[in-house]
């Protein structure tokens, strides 16, 4: 399986456990398969729900700004890679 990267970790909040994740290329969907990758981080998880400004949205694309529910723990500037086939 290949990965290309998608976006950057802006910031995590731990209480809901969403991370801000700024599109830098390409587009995400729900379902994708998404991997966080940084100095400490390391694990892949489906795109179950994200927001753009508090909105519920099925897709974003580069340039949006997303707030997506996370299993872990990320931090700032971790990459973010889609899964693809």
């Amino acid at each position: 399986m290949a990965e290309e990267e998608v976006g950057v970790i802006v910031k995590f909040f731990a209480k809901p456990s969403v991370a801000a994740l700024k599109i830098t290329k390409g587009s995400i969907k729900k379902g994708d398969i998404l991997k966080y990758k940084g100095h400490t981080t390391d694990f892949t998880e489906e795109v179950k729900s994200m927001e753009i400004d508090n909105q519920h949205v099925d897709e974003a694309k580069v340039g949006d700004m997303i707030g997506i529910k996370v299993e872990e723990r990320v931090r700032e500037k971790d990459i973010v890679y889609k899964v693809v086939d």
